[in-house]
C-alpha cells in the first residue's frame, strides 16, 4: 500500500510507500530536498505540511517543536503520512540533482591527530572510481559494528583520489575512540556518499560569513579551498569559535589563506580562554562576535557549522539582525549519543 505526497510549488506528485517518510520517497524519485542529518536532530529538511496529515518517528524536540508543529511544520526525514494524500511545500535543492549518492570502499591512507582532540584523516578512494561532491557535504562511514556515522568532506572537489576527515575524540563515542585507540594506516571502509544540502552556493555574489565551532571547522575548509580554487572574489570572513587555545585546530592555515588572500578574513573567538593561553584576541560567543562586527547582515549569506547550540542561536540573532532566513545555510554537528 502506498500513500501520496504532493510537493509544492513544483506540483510533483509521487509514492510513499509503507515504512518509508517523505524525505525517503523524495530522494528514490529523484526530488532533492533540503537535509542534513536524516534522523531529526538537525531541522535542516523542516517544511510546512499544507495538507494531509503525518506523524513524525524519534527526533530532536529542539529540531521540531511544539510550537513549529502546531504551525503545521515537520520534519521531512522523519516524518510519515497517516492521510492518503499528503500536500507539502519544499523547493528543490537543484544543484544536488546531478550529485549522485553511492557507496564504495576507501582505505585508510593517513591518520593525522593534529590536536589533542582532533584527528585529520585521509582517505584514498579506489582508482577506478571518481566520486563528485559540493563542497561542504557530508559521507556516511560504515563502521565495523554496522552502524553509520557522518563526517563532513573537509577538502575541495578538486582534490581528486582522496577525502579529508576531521574527527574530534568523543568520550564513549564509538567509531571516534576506535580512530583514537584501535585505527591503522591501510584499514577499508566502505561509506554512504555525498550526502547533505550544506555546500557552498556559487550562484550568488554576496559576502559570505562562515561560523564555525570545534570541527564545523571542516566543511568550511573544503567550502573555502573550493572558494579559492575557483578564484572566488566574494568578500569572505571566517570567525571560528573554540573554548581554549587548547582546542583550536589547525589555526596556521586559515591565518596563512588571510596572508595569501586579499578577499579572507579569519577571526579566531575563544569562549573560555584559560591564563596560559595568553590571549588577546576575541572572546566571548562566537555568533555574538558576528553581531559585534556586522549590525545588519541584509546583504550577506551566512554558513554554520558546529554545535547545535550555536547554529539555533545564530540564526535567531543573525535573522532579527536582517539576514534573509533564506541565506542562513547551517549543519549542526551530533554526537552519537546526541542522536536518538
Amino acid at each position: 500500500m502506498s500513500k501520496q505526497l504532493i510537493i509544492e510549488p513544483s506540483g510533483q506528485q509521487l509514492s510513499v510507500f509503507d515504512g518509508e517518510t517523505l524525505l525517503d520517497a523524495a530522494m528514490r524519485e529523484g526530488f532533492n530536498m533540503p537535509y542534513g542529518c536524516k534522523n531529526g536532530s538537525c531541522g535542516a529538511c523542516k517544511g510546512k505540511v499544507l495538507q494531509g496529515e503525518v506523524v513524525h518517528g524519534d527526533h530532536s524536540p529542539t529540531a521540531l517543536t511544539a510550537a513549529d508543529q502546531a504551525n503545521g511544520l515537520a520534519l521531512f526525514c522523519c516524518a510519515t503520512p497517516v492521510s492518503e494524500q499528503v500536500s507539502i511545500e519544499c523547493r528543490e535543492v537543484a544543484a544536488t540533482k546531478d550529485i549522485q549518492i553511492r557507496t564504495l570502499p576507501t582505505r585508510i591512507e593517513k591518520i593525522n591527530k593534529v590536536s589533542h582532540d582532533v584527528a585529520v584523516l585521509t582517505l584514498k578512494l579506489p582508482s577506478t572510481e571518481k566520486l563528485a561532491f559540493l563542497a561542504g557535504q557530508y559521507i556516511d562511514i560504515h563502521t565495523k559494528t554496522g552502524n553509520k556515522r557522518s563526517f563532513s568532506i573537509a577538502n575541495s572537489p578538486a582534490q581528486e583520489g582522496f577525502l579529508e576527515l576531521h574527527i574530534r575524540k568523543v568520550p564513549g563515542g564509538e567509531f571516534s575512540s576506535y580512530v583514537w585507540d584501535t585505527l591503522q594506516e591501510r584499514e577499508i571502509f566502505r561509506f554512504t556518499g555525498p550526502l547533505g544540502s550544506f555546500f557552498l552556493r556559487e550562484d550568488s555574489d554576496k559576502p559570505i560569513i562562515f561560523v564555525a565551532t570545534g570541527t564545523g571547522f571542516a566543511p568550511i575548509k573544503g567550502m573555502l579551498e573550493h572558494a579559492f580554487a575557483q578564484n572566488m572574489q566574494r568578500e569572505m570572513v571566517l570567525y571560528w569559535g573554540c573554548r581554549s587555545l587548547h582546542d583550536l585546530y589547525m589555526p596556521e592555515l586559515p591565518a596563512q589563506w588571510q596572508q595569501q588572500y586579499p578577499n579572507f578574513s579569519f577571526i579566531p573567538v575563544l569562549s573560555e580562554p584559560k591564563a596560559e593561553d595568553q590571549w588577546t584576541g576575541r572572546t566571548g560567543l562566537v555568533h555574538e562576535a558576528v553581531m559585534a562586527d556586522f549590525p545588519k547582515l541584509d546583504h550577506y549569506q551566512v554558513y554554520a557549522c558546529g554545535a547545535p547550540i550555536m547554529v539555533e542561536a545564530a540564526v535567531s540573532a543573525f535573522v532579527a539582525h536582517g539576514l534573509p532566513a533564506d541565506e542562513f545555510y547551517s549543519d549542526a554537528f551530533f554526537s552519537s549519543q546526541q542522536v536518538k
